[in-house]
């Protein structure tokens, strides 16, 4: 997705007190992931393996009324540092792509969720996007927070 088509990019960062390694499960494990992506119903890998790239997987999110169906495939997988995918959804008429990247710090690690969603309806879904923006941030606020408190314990 190149820089002009994406009409919401939202990136943030959490100090977590844990080496990269035990962060690591929470972003790959089905029901670790359910566990702090608090919009997530429901997490499966489609495809027969489940690690590395290429791999499918889907979820159901409730995003702001109905739950969503996504499809995606794994872009980047380097083990305790970098999961990136991409929505393959096949109706999809926008482009969603997430990355989650673990450096570690002096203290343990930071975790980045960053995402970036191009949505329809040309100039309209910009100014959309730039107000969904603010809520977003505020979602995935949340969702670091609710994997630092799993994983510091």
């Amino acid at each position: 997705m190149g820089i002009k088509d994406v009409a919401m990019r939202v990136r943030k960062s959490i100090e977590i007190a844990v080496p990269p390694e035990k962060i690591w499960p929470y972003l790959v494990e089905p029901e670790k992931i359910l566990a702090w992506f608090i919009t997530l119903q429901n997490f499966e890998y489609t495809s027969q393996q489940h690690t590395g790239v290429g791999v499918r997987f889907c979820w159901e999110e409730k995003a702001r009324g109905s739950p969503i169906k996504l499809s995606f495939v794994i872009n980047e997988w380097v083990e305790n540092e970098r999961f990136a995918f991409s929505n393959v959804t096949t109706n999809a008429e926008n482009g969603y792509e997430l990355t989650w990247i673990l450096a570690s710090t002096p203290r343990g690690s930071r975790f980045t969720f960053a995402e970036e969603l191009e949505l329809p309806f040309g100039n309209i879904g910009k100014i959309l996007g730039v107000l969904a923006r603010c809520r977003e941030k505020y979602d995935i606020g949340k969702r670091l927070g609710k994997l630092k408190r799993l994983v510091e314990v």
